[in-house]
């Protein structure tokens, strides 16, 4: 039993006596060594095996595996080398103890295996966890330039952020020139950054020369066939051939470099610029791996290029429709009217958001604020249905407001894939010898604002009913109740949308509190910088935003209660534009406190 097991062990063993003559070997041994056993037994074990790292003998007193023999205590050892049957040698990694027999020493058991083995599988386990580092590394910066990338719709800023994630892991100075126009137009450097000498690199920022198809420009070559093309120091050596190419000179002969890589940023449809990534150290390169995460990194950036040139096109459009349908207001007798319309900072945000007056067959004022739900192009289309629909149900009818509603939810249901809409619609009526008064409906949207003269502030909370277009709300027996208020001499009426009292920083009510401190410490002011104003106070965020004020006459003056108001057939009031509708291009923020 012993036998067996000794002749199946997966290691190699010796035995030897006291002087270390081999007694006994088991197989593996052997195969191990490449020697059969009439080669080994009774042979000297140092002798016979033991070779330094040079191949040549060892002094017998430096043999570890002999030094069981000397001290009876077990001992082990690694990266010894055996010389094999065939001339070669095999390092071993071994351990020996003492042969006793009733406390007599009687020799050594060596117990070894091929350590070139073990170095291998070491060697291997090292690659791997190296390349796994390197793809942890590569992983990690994708994912931070992924970051960077939806950070902010901001073309030149993404890039300038971009090419800070590149320098110094990828290059010792990056540099971006981009399209102009989309792609379309010349070249701009928007980006260069090189640590160290940010000012020379700012310096080289700027327009570009005309695109040359002929130059062998890096740039031109990248753009034109949207793939990598990278520089060895004897390309870079290459006198330019082109304005163009000069200038991508200038970025090695104020920063330096000894080998570049030119990655085109592009999509499918469109190269949008050339992404450059430079190494100064002579004899420096660029691998397959970098090449390759460099190209990706490229291709992501393009992506968002793109997006974000269609997201503006779509804001664009969104915009324009909106600014076409916010007409001039109408001019009635002493009655001044303002309005205002600040559009989303996002194209996603582009909403339905309107505004809108205008005089009525009877020669009544109207005043229409209101908000289609979505935020996007249809959005803006759906807001153009809903208005038109309401002009053209208004225009003719002396029917109080809440019919005219009733009508615009029918309309709605019934004839337009418009969905659902908030909306004030109201009738400005001046009676003879009353006072103007307030004449609306609500169809869920924020309440009409009421400034006093001496800025006291109250909301018209009536006149509430359903949001339009709510196939329900009539079989419900829901309703619009027209409402009705005073509107004293000298007063202000503002009617807003939600993206001025309501964002993510603050809750609706929140706003209205805000919208009604600031309104009243305003009541004096002109009623251009009154809404001026109470935007940069209130600083609605990114939604878009529609106001709309009326602003009465003072006291004594003709139009108050004193004296009848003059209507549509009268010469003083007119549809013609007034100065007061605005629409603004960039939003106002507010930088200080409010008063």
């Amino acid at each position: 039993m012993m036998r067996t097991v000794f002749d199946s062990l997966g290691a190699g063993v010796f035995v030897t006596d006291t002087a270390g003559r081999l007694t006994a070997c088991n197989p593996r041994s052997q195969e191990l060594l490449d020697r059969p056993q009439e080669q080994l037994l009774g042979q000297d074990l140092h002798d016979l095996l033991h070779r330094g790292r040079d191949g040549g003998p060892i002094p017998r007193s430096e043999c570890g595996l002999l030094a069981v023999l000397r001290s009876g205590r077990p001992t082990e050892g690694s990266e010894e080398l055996f010389l094999k049957g065939d001339g070669s040698l095999v390092p071993i990694i071994w351990a020996a103890t003492p042969l006793r027999h009733q406390g007599r020493m009687e020799g050594a058991v060596v117990v070894f295996h091929d350590f070139s083995l073990h170095r291998d599988a070491a060697e291997q386990t090292a690659a791997y966890l190296a390349a796994l580092e390197g793809l942890t590394a590569r992983l990690t910066m994708v994912a931070e330039v992924s970051t960077v990338l939806i950070s902010t719709l901001d073309t030149t800023e993404m890039l300038n952020r971009l090419i800070g994630l590149l320098v110094p892991d990828m290059g010792d100075w990056a540099a971006i020139d981009a399209c102009a126009e989309g792609g379309t137009g010349g070249l701009r450097r928007v980006a260069v950054r090189a640590p160290g000498d940010q000012a020379a690199a700012e310096a080289l920022t700027g327009p570009l020369p005309p695109l040359d198809e002929s130059t062998r420009s890096a740039a031109m070559r990248a753009l034109r066939k949207a793939r990598h093309v990278v520089l060895d120091a004897n390309a870079l050596a290459q006198e330019p051939d082109s304005p163009l190419a000069r200038a991508h000179r200038a970025l090695f002969d104020r920063l330096g470099g000894s080998c570049a890589v030119v990655v085109p940023l592009h999509t499918r449809r469109q190269v949008f610029g050339a992404l450059t990534v430079a190494r100064v150290a002579p004899g420096s390169s660029y691998t397959d791996a970098e090449l390759f995460m460099l190209t990706d990194i490229a291709r992501r950036a393009g992506l968002v290029m793109e997006a974000a040139l269609l997201f503006e096109q779509q804001r664009h459009v969104a915009e324009t429709m909106q600014r076409q349908l916010l007409t001039p207001l109408p001019q009635v007798d002493h009655l001044t009217l303002a309005a205002r319309y600040r559009p989303a900072q996002s194209a996603a945000e582009i909403g339905g958001d309107w505004y809108d007056s205008f005089l009525l067959g009877d020669g009544a004022l109207t005043m229409v604020i209101g908000d289609v739900v979505g935020h996007d192009l249809k959005a803006a289309a759906h807001m153009a249905e809903v208005r038109n629909m309401l002009r053209a149900l208004a225009w003719d009818r002396t029917e109080p407001p809440s019919l005219i509603m009733r009508r615009l939810d029918e309309a709605m249901t019934h004839t337009s894939d418009a969905p659902m809409a908030t909306c004030v619609f109201a009738r400005i009526e001046g009676p003879e010898g009353g006072p103007w008064q307030f004449h609306w409906v609500n169809a869920g949207h924020p309440p009409p604002l009421l400034i006093t003269p001496e800025g006291q502030t109250r909301f018209l909370e009536g006149g509430h009913g359903p949001l339009l277009g709510l196939s329900s709300a009539l079989h419900l027996g829901l309703s619009w109740p027209d409402a009705r208020a005073d509107l004293p001499p000298g007063s202000t009426l503002l009617l807003y949308t939600d993206g001025l009292v309501e964002s993510r920083n603050r809750d609706i009510e929140a706003g209205f509190a805000s919208l009604r401190r600031h309104a009243g410490a305003l009541a004096g002011q002109d009623i251009e910088d009154f809404l001026d104003e109470l935007l940069r106070r209130m600083d609605p965020g990114g939604d878009d935003v529609a106001l709309l004020v009326l602003r009465l006459p003072p006291a004594g003056i003709p139009g108050d209660d004193e004296a009848p108001p003059q209507h549509a057939h009268s010469p003083a009031a007119t549809d013609r534009g007034a100065p007061g509708s605005r629409i603004e291009d960039t939003p106002v923020r507010d930088t200080s406190e409010p008063a």
